[in-house]
């Protein structure tokens, strides 16, 4: 681990900030996966604030010792005495009217980081808390905060209508990975397509950039801190999954299927080597984790037969495309071939996933910047049997679409790959009413300057049957870059 700065956050601080300075009783439920930053950005709030605060982390230990554990952080903050070993209150219920009394005449600040530990092992939990709310900590001074990586058990356990504390929050964060913007602060050497090509390892993970040296190079920091012998990530896929299921072999072969390329149950059972008949169970419950989603062309509805799934985290979708079937190789420390393997074959995984990400991103920040002529609802994708649209953004009631082409690779592009979009029109575009087509397109080399003057002149008088293009706007990484570090808050 190197030492990094913190970055980003700030909505997330102005919200703990606006709790912690409110007259009233406040209740925060922070939730995301595991390794987002839930514990650096409470501390780090803690640090720059110093509020009158108690942190505490539950651990998957018995409820005697949760319980023992909570018992003595509340008698220690307060006491200049120690605090006996086997001192304990007799129930939570006690321990909640003690952080009641704490926060009588002060504010009070309580932090309960991996709640989820104690909704899996102390039974009735989230409802003794809904009491001791409703009866003593809501007339109090406190702001309670709850933390918790299982977002599935945070949801149903806490933020559901059924569950006990359901009404009871002021406030909730879930919290997300780091926007592409915030590579720049914490590797500034770094040129753009390293950081996009950090952002396809990683995602927006902040603990995971930790473990990398800003001041060494990807390829070495690849080398050292993923084939190498101290590898911290190895066991990161197992961990991350066994939050939400128990047989995580099948999984893993799922995962590693779908990373491969294997989209449809039919195509992801054969690759995983699994029946067919079991296969819509384990993708069901992988969408419910949030690490895989099931995507539709836009201009389709979700009950689409054109549907395809999807690995939704970086650091997932590598590990299973590039290290998986690798560890025997990295056992035996042969680094430098794992290193050229993954090089060869990280461009097109780039184009693929990550740079269609970012582009596909830039649309939707790009609303109300004056570039496009007309917003869009929905913004994804399109394919079919006849084309494939990297970037798409609909807007059925207007009749207007947006369409747009990704390449990642190192040259600058020419007009022919502009005509080539423009033909994929017809292909793709719905058969109903009069539309208008804008195009857009992104190249990480940039465009020549033929294809440019093609797009300020011939694109706008392009048309078809039913439709009519706009207009094309064309981007190169730099302005990517530029764009969404100056649009992303």
């Amino acid at each position: 681990m190197y030492p990094t700065p913190f970055v980003g956050r700030e909505r997330e601080i102005a919200v703990l900030q606006s709790e912690w300075e409110s007259a009233q009783a406040k209740m925060l439920i922070l939730y995301g996966r595991r390794r987002v930053g839930k514990t650096r950005l409470v501390t780090q709030w803690i640090n720059s604030v110093t509020p009158r605060a108690l942190y505490w982390v539950a651990e998957p230990t018995s409820p005697v010792d949760q319980l023992r554990s909570f018992s003595q952080a509340l008698f220690g903050f307060d006491s200049n005495s120690p605090v006996p070993e086997d001192f304990s209150y007799g129930s939570w219920a006690q321990a909640f009217e003690q952080a009641a009394r704490m926060a009588k005449y002060e504010r009070f600040a309580l932090i309960l980081d991996e709640f989820t530990y104690l909704i899996a092992l102390e039974q009735g939990i989230a409802g003794i808390l809904q009491n001791a709310w409703d009866h003593q900590l809501k007339n109090s001074n406190i702001f309670l905060i709850i933390s918790g990586s299982h977002v599935g058990m945070m949801e149903r356990g806490v933020l559901s209508y059924q569950a006990p504390l359901y009404g009871r929050a002021t406030s909730r964060l879930h919290l997300r990975p780091l926007p592409f913007k915030a590579t720049k602060e914490m590797f500034p050497t770094y040129k753009a397509d390293e950081r996009v090509a950090l952002y396809a390892i990683f995602g927006g993970v902040p603990a995971y950039w930790e473990q990398f040296d800003p001041n060494l190079g990807l390829d070495q920091n690849i080398k050292q801190h993923l084939l190498g012998d101290a590898n911290l990530n190895e066991d990161e896929p197992r961990l991350l999954l066994q939050d939400f299921v128990t047989d995580i072999h099948n999984y893993a072969s799922i995962l590693r299927a779908i990373a491969h390329g294997y989209r449809t149950p039919k195509e992801i059972a054969f690759a995983a080597g699994l029946n067919e008949r079991h296969i819509s169970m384990y993708l069901s419950n992988l969408l419910q984790t949030g690490f895989v989603e099931r995507r539709v062309p836009i201009t389709e509805t979700s009950a689409s037969r054109q549907g395809r799934h999807h690995i939704t985290d970086p650091f997932l979708r590598f590990h299973y495309r590039f290290l998986s079937r690798r560890q025997a190789q990295l056992a035996l420390g042969v680094r430098d071939q794992a290193l050229a393997e993954i090089k060869k074959h990280l461009v097109d995984f780039i184009g693929t996933h990550t740079w269609e990400e970012l582009c596909r991103e830039w649309l939707l920040r790009s609303s109300g910047k004056k570039i496009l002529p007309f917003l869009p609802d929905q913004v994804g994708s399109i394919w079919n049997r006849e084309a494939q649209i990297d970037v798409a953004g609909v807007n059925f009631m207007d009749k207007t679409i947006i369409l747009g082409e990704c390449k990642w690779d190192r040259h600058p592009k020419d007009v022919g790959t502009l005509e080539k979009l423009i033909d994929k029109t017809d292909k793709v575009l719905p058969k109903d009413g009069q539309w208008q087509v804008f195009y857009l397109g992104f190249a990480r080399s940039g465009w020549t300057d033929n294809a440019i003057e093609f797009a300020n002149t011939a694109a706008k008088k392009v048309r078809g049957k039913h439709w009519r293009s706009v207009g094309m706007v064309l981007r190169n990484l730099e302005q990517i870059d530029n764009e969404l570090a100056a649009w992303t808050g």
